[in-house]
Parts: C-alpha cells; sequence; structure tokens
C-alpha cells in the first residue's frame, strides 16, 4: 500500500526530489502525447488476454478430457520442474529454439527447408506479439493445471464425475456439466493472477515481445530509468495507467463470466452426453505434449550454448564445444550466485516461518482464513509490480536502506510470502491433529507436540513450500532493479541484461544456472524426507 501511494504522488506531479511538490494533471497529459502508448496498449492486451484465456481453455480440455488416466498422471510429475524453471530462463531457451537461426531451423536445414542463411523473419520481438504469448502460454499452462488439480483435491469432483458418467455422460461433457461449476470459483484468484501477470510482464516481453513499441510495462520502465529525472513523474502516471488497465482487464473479466453463467445455465441441463470428445481429448494432449516438447528443448538447447566454441548455421550441433563461457564469467557467476542464494534462501525462509506460524495459530485457535485473506495474499500478485515497486523504492530511500539486503529481501518476500502460503496451507490444514492430541494427552507441551510432532510428520510440504520459494526469488527481476538500487546483480538480472546482447554462450551460461538452483532445491526437497525418514516408510513419500 505505501508503495501504491508513493507511486500514485508522483503520477498527479508530486516527487518534492526534483522540484515538483504541487499537485497536477501534467504528467497525465506528457503521456497522453506520447505517440507510442496506443499500440503499447494494444500489444499489452492483446497479448496478456489472449495469453490468459488460451492457457486456461487448453488447462480445462486436458483435464476435462484426462482426469484420471495414466497420461494425467504422468504429466502430473512433470509439473513441478516446469514450474520451477524461471519465465526469463525459459523465454530465453525459447528464444533460442524458434528463432529464424535457432535449434529448430538449424535441424531443418538445409534438407528441408534449403535455407543455407537464416530467413529474414521476425520470429522473436515480432510486432504481433505471438512468441511472447507463446512463451506466456508455455509457463501459464502447467501453473493453471495445478490450481485445477489442488481444486480437485479440495472438492468432491470423483464423485460429481462418477454420477454424471453413471447418467450417461462421455468424460468431457461429465466434467465441463458437473465438475467445471465448482471448481471455476476456486481457481478464479488465479486466474486473475496469469492475467495480471500476462498483462504486466517485464522480463519475458523484454526477451520475446514487440519493441517498437513495445508493451507499456517496458515503455514504464523505460521512462522510470531515462536520465532525464523529469520523466519519473511521466513513468509514475504510466504505472498508474497500468494498474488501471490490469484491474479494468479483471472486471470485464468477471462480467464476462457472469454473463457466461447465465447463458450457459439452459446449455447445462439439455441432457448432451457428448461435447465434441474425440477432438478435445486429442487435440488437448498433442498440445500439452507441445508444451512439454518446448519446455524440454528449451531447457536443453541453453544447455548447449552454454558449452559452445563455434556453431555456425545450419550446422544441427556445434562444431567445437568448450567451457570458456564458463571460465571466463567465472568470478561474475560467483558474485551473482551468491547473491541469488542469499536472498532466496533468507526471503524463502522468513515466509516459511510466518505461514507456519499463521496456520498453527489458526490450528490453536480453531479458525481458518477467509476469503479476505486470500485476497490480501493475491493482492502483491494481481497488482502490476511496476505499479507499486517504484514507491516502495521511494520508501526504502525515506527509510534509508535502499540498496540494502535488508531491502532486497523484503522485497523478494512480498512476491515470495503468497506461494509459500498456498503451497502450505492446505497440508497443514489437512494433517490429521490426533497425532498431536495423543502427545498432548501423554503430558507433552504445545511447544513440544509443535517441536516434536507436527513438524517432522511435516517436513515434506515445509521442504516443497521452501523450495517454491526460492525458485519464486530467482525468477524475480523488477523487484531487484527497484530495490537494489543497482548494488545487486542476480542471475535473472544478469541473464535478462545479456539477452539483447546477442552473445548466446554467455547468455546460455547465466539461464542455464539461473534455471539450475529451483531444480536442485526441488531435488532436495524430493531426496531429504526419503534420507531422514530412511525407517520410517509412512514418512518417507513417494
Amino acid at each position: 500500500m505505501a508503495g501504491l501511494i508513493s507511486t500514485l504522488l508522483p503520477a498527479f506531479g508530486y516527487l518534492p526530489v526534483i522540484g515538483s511538490e504541487g499537485l497536477s494533471l501534467t504528467p497525465w497529459v506528457e503521456l497522453l502525447r506520447q505517440p507510442a502508448l496506443p499500440q503499447a496498449l494494444i500489444n499489452t492486451l492483446t497479448s496478456g488476454v489472449a495469453a490468459t484465456l488460451i492457457s486456461l481453455v487448453i488447462a480445462i480440455a486436458f483435464v476435462s478430457a484426462w482426469q484420471g488416466s495414466a497420461s494425467f498422471n504422468r504429466f502430473r510429475t512433470l509439473l513441478a520442474p516446469i514450474l520451477a524453471i524461471p519465465h526469463s530462463a525459459l523465454a530465453i531457451g525459447l528464444a533460442f529454439l524458434i528463432a529464424p537461426s535457432g535449434w529448430i531451423a538449424r535441424l531443418l536445414s538445409p534438407w528441408a527447408t534449403d535455407w543455407e542463411t537464416p530467413p529474414d523473419v521476425a520470429i522473436i520481438h515480432d510486432p504481433n506479439g505471438l512468441s511472447l504469448i507463446l512463451g506466456l502460454v508455455i509457463k501459464e499452462t502447467p501453473y493453471l493445471l495445478l490450481m485445477m488439480i489442488a481444486a480437485l483435491d479440495q472438492s468432491e469432483a470423483k464423485q460429481r464425475l462418477c454420477l454424471a458418467r453413471t447418467l450417461g455422460y462421455k468424460p468431457v461433457a461429465a466434467w465441463i456439466k458437473a465438475v467445471l461449476p465448482v471448481i471455476y470459483r476456486q481457481i478464479r484468484l488465479p486466474i486473475f493472477a496469469v492475467l495480471a501477470f500476462s498483462l504486466s510482464v517485464v522480463d519475458v516481453a523484454l526477451i520475446l515481445g514487440p519493441t517498437t513499441p513495445p508493451t507499456l510495462s517496458i515503455l514504464v520502465l523505460r521512462w522510470f530509468y531515462d536520465p532525464d529525472l523529469s520523466y519519473r513523474t511521466l513513468a509514475a502516471a504510466g504505472a498508474v495507467l497500468q494498474l488501471l488497465l490490469v484491474l479494468g482487464s479483471i472486471i470485464l473479466w468477471r462480467t464476462g463470466e457472469i454473463i457466461l453463467s447465465r447463458a450457459s445455465k439452459s446449455w447445462l441441463v439439455n441432457g448432451r452426453r457428448d461435447l465434441c470428445e474425440g477432438f478435445v481429448a486429442a487435440t488437448s494432449k498433442w498440445i500439452i505434449r507441445l508444451i512439454i516438447s518446448a519446455f524440454c528443448g528449451s531447457f536443453l538447447v541453453i544447455l548447449v550454448w552454454s558449452f559452445t566454441r563455434r556453431w555456425r548455421y545450419p550446422d544441427a550441433l556445434p562444431s567445437v564445444w568448450s567451457t570458456q563461457s564458463w571460465s571466463s564469467n567465472f568470478y561474475n557467476l560467483f558474485s551473482t550466485s551468491g547473491t541469488t542464494l542469499t536472498v532466496g534462501l533468507a526471503s524463502s525462509l522468513i515466509a516459511v516461518i510466518l505461514v507456519v506460524a499463521c496456520l498453527e495459530n489458526e490450528k490453536r485457535r480453531g479458525k481458518s482464513a477467509g476469503t479476505g485473506a486470500l485476497w490480501l495474499l493475491y493482492f502483491p500478485l494481481m497488482i502490476p509490480q511496476v505499479s507499486f515497486l517504484f514507491g516502495v523504492q521511494i520508501v526504502t530511500i525515506r527509510l534509508g536502506i535502499d540498496g540494502s539486503w535488508l531491502s532486497m529481501i523484503w522485497s523478494h518476500l512480498l512476491f515470495v510470502l503468497p506461494y509459500v502460503f498456498l503451497s502450505l496451507s492446505d497440508p497443514y490444514r489437512c494433517q490429521d491433529d490426533r497425532y498431536v492430541s495423543v502427545a498432548l494427552s501423554l503430558g507433552a507441551s504445545p511447544a513440544k507436540a509443535f517441536w516434536q510432532i507436527r513438524l517432522p510428520m511435516l517436513l515434506r510440504p515445509l521442504l516443497f513450500a521452501l523450495a517454491i520459494g526460492f525458485a519464486v526469488s530467482v525468477a524475480q527481476y523488477l523487484p531487484t532493479l527497484f530495490a537494489g538500487g543497482g548494488r545487486f546483480s542476480t542471475l535473472t538480472t544478469e541473464a535478462v541484461n545479456l539477452s539483447a546482447s546477442g552473445n548466446r554462450r554467455v547468455i546460455g551460461v547465466y539461464a542455464l544456472l539461473q534455471a539450475l538452483l529451483p531444480l536442485l532445491a526441488f531435488s532436495a526437497a524430493i531426496a531429504l524426507p526419503g534420507i531422514i525418514f530412511r525407517n520410517r516408510r509412512s514418512l518417507k513419500g513417494s
């Protein structure tokens, strides 16, 4: 809230540090005069809404057709590594994959395309934002699938689906008519978070998005970092416009939900038992396979580029391999990796402590968080980062902590905490309290029962929540820029900044390391319970 207020005041001309001490509409007049603004708004809306809608349709189609199948269960096991990879690392790998000189073109040339040189086609940074939409869909579809799976586990989805099937409904029609209306209210907030992120994303837009003009968030970021300080008020006005754009899109999305809900009531009870079953099942399965292939290909291509010395077009593989890119950047890699690890571990550990304290308080008082608390948790995720991080930077400067470890960890904690709470709340609340009751009846104090009974039994979800928080911290770009004050560099900021350089070898090194750290965190979360509880079968997990 302090960040929003500190952004709102400069948007109306009040920024005393540059000599602007009176409220006025001058920043908005200047904003509306910007020639790039109309097209930037169009690029933002088309890419953000399209990516969210496509991701949601794919997720619904796949779950409705394949829930409970072997294919569905296999894909569930791949969700963690896909979600662990930061957006920017995946975007860099995707750019290396689909660019005119990318790996796909190399594998098909010249035998299938007759291309001896890369074609002159704007695939990356295309003016329509298609590559940006593709990158967002690849990343956001697994997230929405995960949220749907969580909602299914909390509802009577299996019973509803079974009842609909016994009445003769085929899988897709049964799921759409009997299950989706129930779980949609549970996934509404995640959908809004995806919509807000897609409309205001910065790092992915810098790597894949259009450039002339860019999306609104990139335009605002350029104004924030313009050497002319008078652009700060213009940037603040643009940040508020970004906020209004996101809020307006969420309101329109909610209005569309209401209209669609009322219009579909007669269709839900018309008795039709099928809904393009074969087409939905085959298409959704192939799209999910393509998403997995794009993810694996993106990760593999940055791995290859990081160990490349010479790779001429159209060779399918490098002609000379080398570790030179690693050795020549060793000291900078060591420094940025240390910063990434320190901020990530600190912010995620603090978040886990806060969430455990909150959930334990719920257990002891017998009260759980309501809808208002969930909205409060999702608030930083549904507000564009650029709309309040400038204000957060002003607050940290006034507090004298700008560019410090404290401000870095604090800014990351704003985004880590919601994900940690969402990942830990269900396992914590569903734990059988009878174990603690038995300990208390044997004379143990509440504190002893907490430390020796509850926490050991929750070690696996605690480690997963810690890994999720760490992955979220690693992926943060704007919070590091604004809170770090230029004094801190993480793997994400270095990878995104290098993405414009054209040196794919060095970019590959940073993107690979950026992707590996969260994967290592999830691997540790999987392995440690099995090691610690190797003599306790029910606590080892699977």
